[in-house]
């Protein structure tokens, strides 16, 4: 399938987001869960007492945006994904477009974690991330949440709920719920 970006914003802005069955696939499937995974952006984020005293040491330098290529293939680099290649170039061009963004670790000039995903409005939709160094991914979810924060959105959506995200204080919430805050979350400007 030929994915366009116009395609995926107003996927994302119904609600609606692609996956592949596994980074080799040339399908894409759609997905519009009965419960949606939220990161909170008001005082229900919650960073660990370890986490706090691990990032105030700044062990990584955090970036936005230099190498949104290099961070969503670091995010497909693993046995199983369902980043496949339509899913990567619609969003290396989402990118291009300024609706797709990126945070980055670096740590001794190496990228060694990231996540990405797009904005419409001042709703995030998080997509994927990755690590190659201890919290290194984690650091980018703070810096994401605190970036959001400070640029006033509304949503950061993270899709499905799982372990490694739950300990941020994600809720989840049921599609009707989900579709009101997105509504007005894309209807209301920020920029990233």
């Amino acid at each position: 399938m030929h994915l366009v970006p116009n395609m995926i914003l107003q996927a994302y802005t119904a609600g609606i987001f692609p996956m592949a069955e596994h980074q080799d696939a040339s399908e894409v499937y759609w997905f519009e869960p009965p419960m949606r995974a939220i990161l909170p952006l008001d005082q229900r984020f919650h960073v660990s007492r370890s986490l706090k005293k691990f990032l105030r040491k700044s062990p990584f330098d955090i970036r936005f945006d230099t190498t949104f290529e290099a961070v969503i293939y670091g995010c497909a680099d693993r046995p199983e994904t369902w980043i496949n290649p339509a899913i990567r170039e619609v969003f290396i061009e989402l990118y291009r477009q300024g609706h797709g963004h990126c945070v980055e670790a670096w740590q001794d000039g190496k990228l060694v974690g990231g996540l990405y995903g797009i904005a419409i409005g001042s709703a995030f939709f998080a997509e994927s991330m990755f690590s190659r160094t201890s919290n290194a991914s984690k650091a980018c979810v703070a810096a994401l949440v605190e970036r959001l924060r400070a640029s006033n959105f509304q949503l950061c959506d993270v899709q499905f709920h799982n372990q490694h995200i739950s300990q941020f204080g994600v809720t989840e919430i049921s599609r009707d719920e989900y579709r009101q805050i997105l509504k007005t979350a894309t209807a209301t400007p920020a920029q990233f």
